[in-house]
């Protein structure tokens, strides 16, 4: 049974200002060392493997900062990237977000000033560790806005190593992630910084903050709609005060205005949808802080009617406002929000209207897997962190568990915003750790205190058969009080009343700590410990086997021993040495910053997505027949055909099993693609089963042209775990001209037209020409 005690123990203002030191001291080096913990342990990629860009995005991110560290800032702005999206091509300063590109590029700036060399290679893969640790220091101070310095260290170690943030930030993952989550956390802490303090200094930081977050990702937009929502939701609540209105009103207008400068953002932070939320609120805490400071100026009876007023011009502003944007977005088929906004809004909505988002793996929606792989056991100390946070409730406290909340909301729409989900989890299972730690050792020490008054007494006492143990020793004696109160002399009986009555009043005024009883105490440190030791254990064996190799060199380990799959680079080194530099390369999307980065090749479709008519070009080319295909390559100066094949080595991510989705975006720009065209009774399949249309398209043949020569003529795909349907054909219009050691990358090379069919070619022009009039003879549009 829990003992409440009034206080443990007693300190002098010169021990508790020293201990108040000692403290200081002593967190600012427990942060040193989890600062280092935060960037060691994002280094097994480095050392498992080697110094390399992992994924597909940083390739991209690595080739902008290489051109920024070459030719500077205003050459970067201006950049017309002519490799890329042939032939339209792209505006690199102002499709790009320039937070993680200005930042790489600035270390590497200072260090060369420094006169210590290092690449720009080895700068980008050092970036996300580096700030995994900012993002860690930067959750201890959140956390102790909200809980206090024992919290913030809890929280700060258990982001350092969450496997949710290490799959993002690992030494080579170069993605605009690896300093947006320092962003985020560090404007959410500022935000509450000021929200505590109401100093404009403060309101001023969290601005330019959540400027260097436009700057970074496209996810500034949650920070922009979840702090207006914590306002509103303060102003509700009837927490209103002059702190809020400073640390919300310079953050939507000086906010806004240098959200606006970056060029990839421009006038969308006040013409699209996902901006609005902050100008409404805006306008409400405007209203509300000129309700208040009117009603500390009138009688109650003019502030009702003042009020009235201020309420209705309010409201007729609001509408007005209303009325503007809806007349703005009305024209917009999406009504100003972009098309990951809405599929964030509406799970649906990619699926149906915009197959490129939903085609995205990190887009899906997670398992439940995946959190407990992600969080591990911070799944289940949220809930004790929210609890915590309720006593008592602050405007801190509310904030962080609305942000709880939309994360986890968000997280479980799309699994990319897992990352988002991190810091939230860390910050209230380090609230819930932090508070049970607390109780725990305030048992003890309350446990010790008493046995060493206990033994001084027993000292002084020389009778013998006194073992009764301190706690036994402490019970009696208020059992002792506890009767004395109970049978008061009748003499005495009002006085007694008077004096018990006192001091049990103040005793419900005032909140007194809890004490556990010192076995279950130690019981439950040692469980708390254990189950800390159980995070430890998984968050290194993610960071060391699941999240540290690169998507560029793949391993596995059988019987005879570990196998590196180093195909991508291989196929890349070839197209390099081996292709013209102006030859035009035809892949799907996910492969064309690599393509561009490390092949230095223009490339038809990459991963910014943005044109998706494009993207469906291509889809229908590799949908098409073979003569198809063909004509709509040719018509786009292609040379080269570059497909991912899989079957042979097992390798899942291969273009067989995107290929669906090359026909649903194909087939949502060019009608004549149909997906049921690709489907055997609603099932796709490759094997003896497999529709003609599916068996005659180009993907099918390029990916398993001439592939029962692997295997003795069976044809067996390891990936799909069947014999392929057709196995003997041969290529008319395209050649093989390269492919990699274990089958994973194979290139092709487009034909020429006057080597298939020269002879036919003289005396169809003889026989048109005679026959039929020259305005006749007009080539047919290949994407019909």
């Amino acid at each position: 049974m829990a003992v409440p005690v009034d206080s443990l123990t007693k300190q002098t203002p010169a021990s508790s200002t020293l201990r108040f030191a000692f403290g200081n001291v002593l967190a600012f080096f427990i942060l040193l060392l989890i600062g280092v913990l935060a960037f060691s342990i994002r280094l097994f990629s480095v050392i498992k493997y080697e110094s390399v860009i992992h994924e597909f995005d940083p390739y991209f991110n690595y080739r902008v900062t290489q051109f920024l560290t070459k030719n500077g800032i205003y050459d970067f702005w201006n950049w017309f990237d002519d490799r890329t999206w042939y032939p339209l091509g792209r505006v690199i300063g102002g499709t790009v977000y320039p937070g993680l590109t200005l930042t790489a590029g600035t270390i590497w700036k200072v260090l060369q000033s420094l006169n210590i060399p290092l690449s720009v290679e080895t700068v980008c893969v050092f970036t996300a560790p580096v700030f995994s640790a900012f993002a860690a220091w930067a959750t201890y101070l959140l956390t102790k806005e909200v809980k206090g310095t024992g919290a913030g260290l809890t929280a700060a170690v258990l982001l350092a190593m969450v496997p949710s943030y290490i799959s993002r930030s690992v030494a080579g993952s170069y993605d605009n992630e690896a300093v947006a989550i320092f962003a985020l956390i560090f404007t959410f802490y500022l935000y509450i910084k000021t929200l505590n303090t109401g100093s404009l200094f403060y309101a001023t930081l969290n601005s330019i903050s959540y400027f260097y977050m436009v700057c970074s990702w496209g996810g500034y937009t949650f920070i922009i709609n979840l702090i207006p929502m914590h306002v509103l939701l303060c102003i509700v609540t009837g927490r209103y005060s002059s702190r809020l209105y400073v640390a919300y009103a310079p953050l939507v207008v000086l906010g806004t205005l240098l959200a606006a400068l970056v060029p990839v953002v421009g006038f969308n932070a006040v013409m699209t949808s996902e901006h609005f939320a902050s100008f409404l609120v805006f306008i409400v805490i405007h209203v509300v802080a000129l309700a208040y400071y009117i009603k500390g100026m009138l009688s109650p009876k003019m502030f009702k009617v003042a009020a009235t007023l201020v309420v209705s011009v309010g409201l007729v502003v609001c509408c007005a406002v209303v009325a503007v944007l809806v007349a703005v977005v009305a024209s917009s088929p999406t009504k100003g929000w972009s098309g990951r906004s809405l599929s964030l809004l509406d799970p649906t909505y990619a699926s149906k209207y915009i197959p490129i988002i939903a085609s995205v793996s990190e887009h899906q929606p997670p398992t439940w897997p995946s959190y407990f792989m992600d969080l591990n056991v911070l799944a289940f100390l949220v809930p004790a962190g929210i609890i915590a946070c309720f006593t008592p409730l602050s405007d801190a406290s509310s904030f962080v568990i609305l942000y709880l909340v939309m994360s986890v909301y968000f997280s479980g729409v799309m699994v990319r915003l897992m990352l988002v989900l991190a810091p939230a989890a860390c910050i209230m299972s380090g609230i819930a750790l932090s508070e049970a730690f607390d109780v725990f050792t305030r048992s003890i020490k309350f446990y010790i205190t008493n046995l060493t008054e206990y033994l001084q007494i027993d000292a002084g006492d020389s009778l013998p058969g006194n073992n009764v143990s301190p706690q036994n020793d402490v019970l009696k004696n208020e059992k002792k009080e506890d009767a004395l109160k109970e049978r008061p002399s009748r003499k005495n009986k009002k006085k007694e009343k008077e004096i018990i009555e006192k001091p049990s009043v103040k005793s419900k005024t005032e909140k007194r700590p809890l004490v556990l009883p010192v076995e279950a105490s130690f019981f439950a440190l040692f469980l708390t410990v254990l189950l800390g030791g159980f995070y430890v254990v998984h968050s290194v064996w993610a960071a060391a086997e699941a999240y540290s190799a690169p998507s560029i060199v793949l391993t596995s380990h059988s019987h005879d021993g570990l196998h590196v799959f180093d195909d991508f680079r291989e196929a890349y080194a070839w197209l390099s040495h081996n292709t013209e530099v102006d030859d035009k390369v035809a892949s799907w999307w996910d492969y064309g910053y690599q393509t561009t980065a490390m092949a230095n090749r223009t490339v038809i479709v990459d991963n910014n997505t943005w044109n998706n008519t494009h993207i469906a070009t291509v889809g229908t080319a590799m949908s098409s027949p073979e003569k198809a295909a063909w004509d709509i390559f040719n018509s786009l100066d292609v040379k080269y055909v570059l497909v991912v094949f899989g079957g042979l080595v097992g390798y899942p991510s291969d273009d067989i099993n995107k290929f669906l989705w090359m026909v649903r975006i194909g087939g949502g720009v060019f009608p004549h693609i149909k997906e049921p065209d690709y489907l055997r009774d609603g099932q796709y399949r490759i094997d003896s089963q497999a529709t003609p249309t599916m068996l005659n398209s180009l993907m099918y043949k390029l990916s398993y042209f001439r592939f029962v020569e692997t295997d003795g003529g069976k044809g067996y795909d390891r990936v799909r775990r069947t014999e392929i349907g057709k196995k003997h054909f041969k290529l008319t219009h395209f050649e093989e001209v390269f492919t990699t050691h274990h089958w994973m990358v194979r290139i092709y090379k487009l034909k020429p037209q006057r080597n298939r069919i020269r002879g036919k070619t003289k005396k169809s022009k003889s026989k048109t020409s005679s026959t039929t009039p020259r305005s006749g003879a007009m080539k047919k549009n290949p994407w019909h």
